[in-house]
Order: C-alpha cells, then sequence, then structure tokens
C-alpha cells in the first residue's frame, strides 16, 4: 500500500488520501489511519464510501476511534455507528468520554440504545463485555430450508454465521448449536434438529472471565461460542476473532506489569510525557524503597571489615537468587492463565520447585567453586589462606539463595490470585527485590556459620 506521507499540498487533503484508500484493504485502511491525528483520520474517513468507513471503525486496531468518531459531524457519525457491530460499538462508547457520549448515545435508535446498555453493564474483562448480540437463532421446529432462507435474509445484519442457535420455540432457551457445515448438507425439507449434535452446546455465562471464554473456544475448536443468562436464553456470541483481540490486549498489559509498571492502554508513542512518568514512577519507587532494605548489610559491618572478600560475591549473590525468583514467577503466572495450575496446586507447585531450587543452586554453587580455584590457582585473584572455605560459602549460600528464590517467585503468583490481584502483578522486578534483600541475609548468615573462627 502506498505510505502516507503527511504534508501540505492537494495532494495530501483528505479527500485526496481518501480516494487513495477507498479501495484498500480495510486493515490497511486503519494502518494509514493510525499514521494521522485524529482530526485528519476524522477528515479521512469523511471521504471514504459509508461501506468502508463502517468497516473500518468495525477493526479493533484504529487506535483513537472514540477521539475519532467525536470529531466527525453529528449527522456523519450516527449512521456509520448504527452500521457497526455491537460489540465494537460498545467498546468504543465504554472509552468515549462524556459529554459526547451521551449525546451520541441519544442519536442512536432506542434497540441499540438498549443493547448497548447491556453490554457496558459487564465488566470489561467479562465475556459479556466483548459478546456480539448479532447471531442468527431459530426455533427447534424449522426446517433446514426455512432456515437457509432466513439466513439468505438476514446475513448482511449478522457480524458472522459461523453457527445457527436453535432455541425452544416456547421458552426460547437455547437447545443446540448447529454448524453451517452441517446445515447445508442436511435434507432441506428435514427439521434442523436432525443435523444438530447429539451433545449439547458448550456455552459461557456473561460474567466468565474473558480469559475462560478463550480457553473453551481453543480447547473445543470452535469459532464461536453462546453466551447465555440463568435462564438459557442467548444473550449473544463471543467469536474466536473477539477473543484473539482481547487476549493480545490482556497479554500486552501483563507483559507490562509484569516488567514492574501499570498497564499502557495506548500504543508507546501515543502516551503522553506526564501519562509516562505517572505509569512508571509509582512502581519504580516501590521498588526503590523495597530495594533501600538492603542497606540491612550496616548489621555485618563487622564481618564486612573483617573479610571484604565477601563483598566481591555480593552482585553474583543477589542476581542469582533474583534470576531463579523471575524464573519461577513467570512459568507460573502464564501456566494460572491457561489453568493448568488451579490454586489448590500451591503445595504441588512448592514441593516441585524446593528440589528445582536445591538442583539449580548446587549447579551455580559448582560453578561458583571453579571459577574461585581458577581464579586461586592461575593467579588472577588471590582470596586469602582460606580461600576454600570461601568458596565454600559462596556456593551454600547459593544454593539458600536460589532455593528460596524458586519458591518465593512460583508462591508469590498464587498469593496475589487468593488475595484478587492479578498474578501478573508478581512482577520480575517485585520479586527480584525481595529476594535480594533476603539473599544478603542468607549470604551473610551461611558466611557466619562456615567462617566464624577463621575469617571471621
Amino acid at each position: 500500500m502506498e505510505e502516507i506521507v503527511l504534508e501540505t499540498g492537494e495532494a495530501n487533503s483528505p479527500a485526496a488520501i481518501g480516494s487513495r484508500l477507498s479501495n484498500e484493504r480495510a486493515a490497511d485502511v486503519v494502518e494509514a489511519l493510525n499514521e494521522l491525528e485524529a482530526e485528519m483520520a476524522a477528515a479521512v474517513l469523511l471521504h471514504l464510501p459509508t461501506d468502508r468507513a463502517i468497516e473500518v471503525l468495525d477493526l479493533p486496531g484504529l487506535d483513537r476511534a472514540p477521539e475519532i468518531v467525536q470529531k466527525l459531524p453529528i449527522e456523519r457519525a450516527v449512521p456509520l455507528l448504527t452500521g457497526m457491530s455491537a460489540d465494537q460499538l460498545a467498546d468504543v462508547f465504554r472509552q468515549m468520554e462524556e459529554p459526547a457520549r451521551s449525546g451520541l448515545l441519544r442519536r442512536l435508535d432506542p434497540d441499540i440504545q438498549q443493547s448497548l446498555g447491556r453490554l457496558l453493564a459487564y465488566p470489561e474483562d467479562s465475556a459479556g463485555s466483548i459478546m456480539t448480540t448479532e447471531f442468527v437463532s431459530v426455533p427447534a421446529n424449522w426446517t433446514i430450508e426455512r432456515t437457509l432462507d432466513h439466513i439468505r435474509r438476514v446475513e448482511r445484519t449478522r457480524e458472522t454465521v459461523y453457527a445457527i442457535y436453535v432455541l425452544d420455540p416456547a421458552k426460547k432457551t437455547l437447545l443446540q448449536a448447529v454448524t453451517l457445515r452441517r446445515l447445508i448438507s442436511g435434507d432441506p425439507e428435514s427439521p434442523i434438529m436432525s443435523v444438530a449434535m447429539p451433545r449439547r452446546p458448550i456455552t459461557l455465562s456473561p460474567f466468565t472471565d474473558r480469559e475462560e471464554a478463550a480457553r473453551l473456544i481453543a480447547k473445543y475448536d470452535l469459532l464461536a461460542v453462546p453466551v447465555v443468562n440463568g435462564s438459557g436464553h442467548v444473550l449473544g456470541i463471543v467469536t474466536v476473532d473477539d477473543v484473539i483481540d482481547a487476549i493480545v490486549k490482556e497479554s500486552t498489559e501483563d507483559v507490562q506489569r509484569f516488567g514492574g509498571m501499570e498497564a499502557l492502554h495506548e500504543p508507546y508513542l501515543r502516551v503522553g510525557f506526564g501519562q509516562m512518568i505517572q505509569k512508571r514512577a509509582g512502581w519504580l519507587s516501590a521498588l526503590f524503597l523495597s530495594e533501600m532494605l538492603t542497606a540491612s548489610m550496616q548489621f555485618f559491618e563487622g564481618e564486612l571489615e573483617k573479610a571484604i572478600v565477601l563483598t566481591l560475591f555480593i552482585p553474583l549473590i543477589m542476581s542469582s537468587g533474583g534470576n531463579s525468583g523471575s524464573q519461577a514467577t513467570s512459568l507460573l503466572i502464564r501456566a494460572l492463565a491457561l489453568q493448568e495450575l488451579h490454586l489448590r496446586d500451591w503445595w504441588r507447585v512448592a514441593i516441585r520447585e524446593l528440589p528445582t531450587g536445591i538442583a539449580l543452586g548446587s549447579i551455580l554453587g559448582l560453578i561458583a567453586i571453579i571459577r574461585i580455584v581458577l581464579w586461586q590457582r592461575i593467579g588472577f585473584y588471590d582470596y586469602g589462606e582460606h580461600w576454600l572455605l570461601i568458596a565454600i560459602t559462596v556456593a551454600v549460600a547459593l544454593v539458600g539463595i536460589v532455593t528460596f528464590g524458586s519458591l518465593a517467585g512460583s508462591m508469590l503468583p498464587f498469593i496475589l490470585q487468593r488475595l484478587g490481584f492479578d498474578p501478573a502483578s508478581a512482577s520480575a522486578p517485585f520479586v527480584a527485590t525481595l529476594v535480594d534483600v533476603t539473599g544478603l541475609v542468607i549470604y551473610f548468615g551461611v558466611a557466619a556459620l562456615i567462617l566464624t573462627g577463621t575469617i571471621l
């Protein structure tokens, strides 16, 4: 696609850009609009065909969609919003601020307002917040031919026709989900239930976490899953593309939290300087205050004066414990997110991480001993007459610190989840800080046990 360059001149006017983009794929148009300021993007959108403009607004990759919509003339914005899918429309209104939100909402049809009100009432990370209310449902007493005729009539008003949801004719509750593939392969004169699978359909509650929705779609290889209320009535469907978009967003937030900062809700280059400081300063200050506990070395001032050589290994000791803790935390956060583990499995993880930490610490301890022996023998550094005891001290301390790091890093996500927090909040810097502080105590404690009477 031709790259858009923002320069003055008729060739780069909104009309010219809109003309060049009108025949491009919607995803490419979105990419181009993301390079423009909101006001310019709105002006370009005005020069796109209505169907194409709706298709562009319907894609989740469009940055600042609410801001762009607010820049549009009200008489142009309303038909575009009306043509959008319910879930994407709800997402736009969820991010829109007052009074523009209420002003636009009042201009929409009452049916759309009612549908939006239901979607916006669900928590942002729930299946209800990402479902679409545009699906195909038919009574169980319809024939396949009648169902196909109905699909032809309503197809343009539905986001997708992955499956047809068969309802009880009287109660309107969900009975079965029939895939389009099975429907078109059946006898037109037969009832639709004749091509339904003999097992109950997979369903979600509107309050189900969207990560659980993704897990079910992946587990059962579904393209869409119906969302039902407590009475069994279908409220909407969650499609695989909606789940992918939601999980990409969730994963981005988790990665940012794991790096020791609040999640950004906009692309990096769109985040202002003040907001960037706000998102990062809080966590960084908390970690700094925690790291100040490493001043606890003052309690070992006497040992350090007697054995300055011990200070050579402090960075090595602290980093090894932090690294082992970060490894364990990374593994456990992902396992909990994928529901490979549950809260009740904490003791199994602890039993697994204890010998793992001992083994990993022993490997690092052996490497440390070899390094000290080589440096001493070759003459790179003289650790004194008790160099072998120093090597043993470092090795034993590494076993203790790496084991503690593995246990702490693996248990922290469980503790956070038990308290109702996102396990991703157990950021790598936070775990490293915790292990750094404790590692000093372990290191000098081991040194006091082994070196008392010799160096100390």
